[in-house]
């Protein structure tokens, strides 16, 4: 059987298709282009051209579908049952993991969400969609800042340059001023993924930390990865899609009940 599960981003939509409980396939584009050349409306629902889109070779159609992500409170997908994003990084999680008692922190392109799971239930989570400073949003705006890409960005983790402006924009002009004083790039860069640690640290410290799975698009970002394992001590993994972890998810939950 084959399913499709969607995830709606802030930044990208992601898809990801499994065949039989296997991963067949997975596809990201950039939101804003993807609802300009392939979304609509029909009677207040999304409606996808998914010919134009060609994902099913011979035209053949899932045989369930399952959507989340930003705006799922408002935007209905046709032909698709809606669940929240937290449910569906909980299951992408599993699927991808083979675990059954973690705790999840998704850094999403505007939110980030922090779950703990045990015997593969979903016991509590919280989540910050207030301001995009503890975000991957966070990351992009400083690496333009530094006019260098997010890969290089993720290299740095020595001897980071202390920022402590707990607001995004107000932490660009706070890196401007770094940059002033004369602070080798490495340092920059390291001490903006430091901080990201800093904003996530007081949401994970709710819960157990004895295995951390770290999901979302800052989940490719090795230098978070590696100060945020220093700084809880615990087990760190990460899936190996963890940008497409929601998307997955979807397509697990609508294979488990089509």
């Amino acid at each position: 059987m084959l399913t499709l599960g969607i995830d709606l981003g802030s930044r990208k939509v992601k898809l990801a298709a499994l065949r039989d409980n296997r991963l067949l396939w997975l596809r990201d584009f950039d939101t804003i282009p993807f609802y300009k050349r392939y979304g609509g409306m029909h009677e207040g629902r999304l409606t996808i051209d998914f010919a134009a889109l060609d994902l099913f070779a011979g035209g053949e159609q899932p045989a369930a579908m399952v959507v989340t992500g930003y705006g799922r409170n408002t935007i209905n997908l046709e032909g698709a049952r809606v669940i929240p994003e937290i449910q569906a990084h909980v299951a992408g999680a599993r699927f991808q993991t083979g675990r059954d008692t973690f705790t999840l922190i998704d850094l999403g392109g505007q939110d980030t969400k922090v779950a703990r799971v045990e015997g593969g239930i979903l016991q509590d989570f919280l989540m910050n969609d207030k301001c995009a400073a503890s975000s991957g949003r966070y990351l992009e705006n400083m690496a333009q800042v530094l006019d260098i890409g997010l890969d290089e960005l993720a290299r740095h983790t020595d001897n980071p340059v202390a920022l402590d402006a707990t607001c995004g924009i107000f932490g660009e002009s706070e890196l401007i001023g770094k940059i002033v004083e004369g602070h080798p790039l490495p340092r920059l860069c390291a001490g903006i993924n430091a901080t990201l640690v800093k904003r996530v640290l007081p949401m994970l410290r709710r819960f157990p930390q004895d295995l951390l799975l770290v999901t979302g698009g800052v989940a490719r970002n090795q230098g978070f990865c590696e100060l945020l394992r220093q700084a809880v001590g615990a087990e760190l993994l990460v899936p190996e899609h963890p940008q497409h972890n929601g998307a997955i998810g979807c397509a697990a939950r609508a294979a488990a009940q089509p």
